[in-house]
């Protein structure tokens, strides 16, 4: 029998599909499509602190992939297949900066890679923008680093990039430093989504008295683009102050890198709203619900206009409409009370993970391929079989529920035991608190794994190596063997 051997080989199994993805992942467009039903519902914010401000929030094959600043030299990701699991969703380094710190992380997918651009500062060096590489499809990465986007003469300050694609070329706008002293919007020709063809030029600056509230900004600029028509949304005014805001250029034809291309809108169009207590608002992308018929904001907003830029920001989203003319109608944002229906054609169910121990470097796995109560579960050489698919759904208060993609078990503690030592198992799912297991991230990308019955946690029994090595439960103690990530 195939799965008799297995223990005994290193029989991997091939990867069955190879995604093929084109064209640049940038635009929500979302129409003259049938919308399928709403996801579940939730209340903002989407992620609470303090990894929440500039966000960055894309849709890709059924799941939602979530960064943002971090206040630390390092990348983290969520995922989860809905907007209302992205809050207690667990966090996955993904890229070591090495810089002092990073800000506004920035996902975007071109052909078949994503790249990862983001606003890092370099033992006091000006601030610029970096850019890392996936190895494929999977947001998650791995990622490669790529170097500095030359973005600015005489290696100048230039942060908060995205990409553009107009007229069948690819640029990046970002926000830098003018000679004039004004912080504005430029945009700079990419030869190819790491290296620019040339450097930016100025397209926008804050001369609105909108625009300069606390101090004149124009940053964190996103496309839009609909109807043939493309708009570049920003933040103006400073995060300081609860006047952030966003504004709006349409681009009118000519050439992209000239300011007289691009028109101005005179009004800001998402802004404070006192009545729903929230200030601030702005850092944003759009992103398409997983049916692509409707078009959805992700931005940091305070609770309080004495906040400013520090880690209080948590993100929200909420769906946008459009104006019968044509453009964007972001309406207000809705208060933390408003209960909001998730994106249309959200599935609802659980994530796919796979589960490594820090220690040992290897996967919780379905021991011998067992499909009956009471499987064993242990750690093997991480692989793409379905025994080491693990669906992770939320129960509440931060609890999962943890099933194997093979046996259709849950990760279960044996007899209700309370004792360090204490057995786990797969056994049928049943929604009792032994098979609830609490995810703490403690940083860098790891988490502990609580029993909700036991208080144990998930532990590398006896820190074994080795591809077999026992899984049990055990005092919380916070060491590497107690530490898992998610891949």
């Amino acid at each position: 029998m195939l799965f008799a051997q297995r223990r005994g080989t290193a029989w991997r199994a091939l990867p069955l599909v190879a995604a093929v993805v084109a064209g640049l992942m940038l635009s929500p467009v979302g129409q003259d499509q049938a919308s399928a039903a709403p996801g579940p519902s939730f209340t903002n914010p989407a992620v609470g602190v303090p990894n929440s401000a500039d966000p960055t929030l894309v849709q890709y094959n059924g799941n939602y992939y979530y960064v943002a600043t971090t206040w630390s030299s390092d990348v983290v990701m969520r995922r989860s297949s809905t907007i209302a699991g992205l809050k207690s969703a667990p966090e996955q380094l993904v890229l070591r900066t090495g810089g002092t710190q990073m800000w506004a992380p920035h996902l975007e997918m071109v052909g078949s890679r994503w790249y990862l651009y983001y606003s890092v500062e370099m033992s006091g060096a000006p601030r610029r923008t970096h850019v890392a590489e996936s190895a494929g499809s999977d947001p998650m990465g791995p990622y490669t680093y790529r170097g500095v986007v030359n973005l600015m003469p005489d290696n100048g300050w230039a942060i908060d990039a995205s990409l553009l694609k107009l007229n069948g070329a690819l640029y990046m706008t970002f926000s830098a430093f003018h000679g004039d002293g004004l912080q504005s919007l430029y945009i700079a020709p990419m030869a190819s989504p790491v290296q620019t063809s040339a450097f930016g030029s100025r397209i926008s600056a804050p001369t609105l008295a909108w625009e300069r509230q606390d101090g004149a900004v124009n940053e964190g600029s996103f496309a839009l683009q609909r109807g043939g028509r493309t708009f570049l949304t920003y933040s103006a005014s400073h995060c300081n102050g609860p006047n952030y805001k966003l504004g709006t250029l349409e681009y009118r034809g000519g050439d992209p890198l000239a300011q007289g291309s691009w028109t101005k809108f005179t009004n800001p169009i998402f802004q404070r709203n006192d009545a729903n207590g929230v200030f601030g608002p702005g850092h944003h992308s759009f992103f398409t619900s997983p049916d692509g018929t409707e078009t959805w904001i992700a931005y940091h907003a305070n609770s309080s206009a004495s906040q400013g830029c520090g880690t209080t920001r948590t993100t929200r989203v909420q769906k946008i409409s459009w104006n019968a003319d044509g453009t964007p109608n972001l309406g207000v944002p809705v208060s933390t009370s408003t209960v909001l229906q998730g994106p249309s054609g959200e599935t609802g169910g659980p994530s796919r993970v796979h589960i490594r121990n820090r220690h040992s470097a290897l996967c919780l796995d379905d021991y011998n391929f067992v499909t009956t109560p009471g499987a064993e579960v242990r750690q093997w050489t991480c692989n793409d079989l379905a025994v080491q698919d693990w669906y992770l759904r939320s129960v509440g208060d931060g609890y999962y529920e943890i099933r194997n993609g093979h046996s259709n078990l849950c990760l279960d503690n044996k007899d209700f035991a309370t004792a360090p030592g204490s057995v786990v198992q797969q056994w049928t799912c049943n929604g009792l608190a032994v098979q609830q297991w609490r995810i703490t991230s403690v940083g860098g990308g790891y988490s502990t794994l609580t029993n909700r019955h036991s208080g144990l946690c998930l532990d590398d029994y006896n820190f074994g190596t080795a591809p077999g090595a026992e899984v049990r439960q055990w005092t919380c103690n916070g060491n590497n063997a107690q530490q898992w990530t998610t891949l």
